[in-house]
């Protein structure tokens, strides 16, 4: 299986690199975004790609994006990547690519969680809330939550970890009204996805959307969206309170990298074994064909 660990697009100028992605101008008011298969761990790019895992995020993303289109506008344009690009750059953009519009990044994370697990896990041992969100006593790790929670994340610069911040801080940041909307928005995506998910029998743990603003303020879904890097998804026959199911996405890489004494958690990434990388790359397949019904495009 070929792989692509960073495109090299020369007919456009580039945007900028994020973890997995790469962004490309296509005039004023638009923009490529290649999603390659480079994987981020504890806010680690690794140094081997993942075959596969670019494409699969990418089809999974324009699954969800058609399936929620009627909650809130997203940033597709409809336009083929293959067609803003050279004739020798097609084989980087094709099933892993899509032309989006070019919005204002609002610099909040819209994190969803159902379930109580991860750091919401740890946050919840230590002080019996979630990021301020007080929750009931006695609850165990992976409890159903009584409702989704909306627990808000700063964006970091490259390389950082995002910080968590409270409500009051996001609608500081952003004013009341656009808080207010991401919230609102954020948990109607959160439960559409889950209950479509569920006769998939596939649990949406938690989830994270982000969102961008177009010239008239109109808020829009962009970036990625209820893919296996973004969320955390559960075999639904598989789950049970008090233990951490196993996960459709890279918790496989993040529970090897546990077991390395030798390496914290920065820069540079340790190396990865091949049967890590191959069943990684499994993993985000079956999420994919489990969730949507489809394999994979070639």
């Amino acid at each position: 299986m070929t792989s692509l660990y960073q495109s090299k697009i020369a007919s456009l100028p580039l945007l900028g690199r994020g973890k997995v992605r790469d962004n490309y101008a296509v005039g004023d008011d638009k923009i490529l975004i290649v999603t390659t298969d480079r994987l981020s761990a504890f806010d680690v790019v690794m140094n081997e790609p993942i075959p596969t895992k670019g494409q699969v995020l990418n089809q999974m993303s324009d699954f969800w994006f058609s399936k929620l289109s009627q909650i809130v506008p997203n940033h597709l344009t409809g336009i083929t990547p293959e067609s803003v690009v050279a004739a020798n750059e097609v084989d980087q953009v094709r099933g892993r690519a899509v032309v989006a519009k070019r919005l204002q990044p609002i610099l909040v994370e819209a994190v969803v969680r159902g379930y109580l697990i991860g750091s919401g896990w740890k946050d919840y041992q230590a002080s019996g809330a979630v990021c301020g969100i007080p929750l009931p006593t006695g609850l165990k790790m992976a409890a159903k939550l009584a409702q989704p929670i909306f627990t808000p994340a700063a964006k970091a610069d490259l390389g950082q970890h995002d910080e968590n911040i409270s409500f009051d801080e996001m609608e500081k940041r952003l004013g009341s009204k656009l808080a207010n909307q991401m919230r609102d928005i954020s948990i109607q995506l959160y439960q559409a996805a889950a209950d479509y998910a569920a006769t998939r029998g596939i649990i949406i743990a938690d989830t994270k959307f982000e969102f961008g603003l177009d010239d008239n303020g109109v808020m829009h879904l962009m970036d990625e969206v209820l893919t296996a890097d973004s969320s955390r998804f559960w075999p639904a026959d598989l789950y049970a309170e008090g233990s951490s199911p196993p996960s459709f996405d890279k918790q496989f890489v993040r529970d090897y990298l546990e077991t390395l004494t030798d390496w914290d958690k920065t820069a540079p990434a340790p190396a990865l074994p091949a049967e890590v990388i191959e069943k990684t790359g499994a993993k985000y397949r079956e999420a994919l064909e489990r969730l949507t019904g489809l394999a994979l495009k070639d």
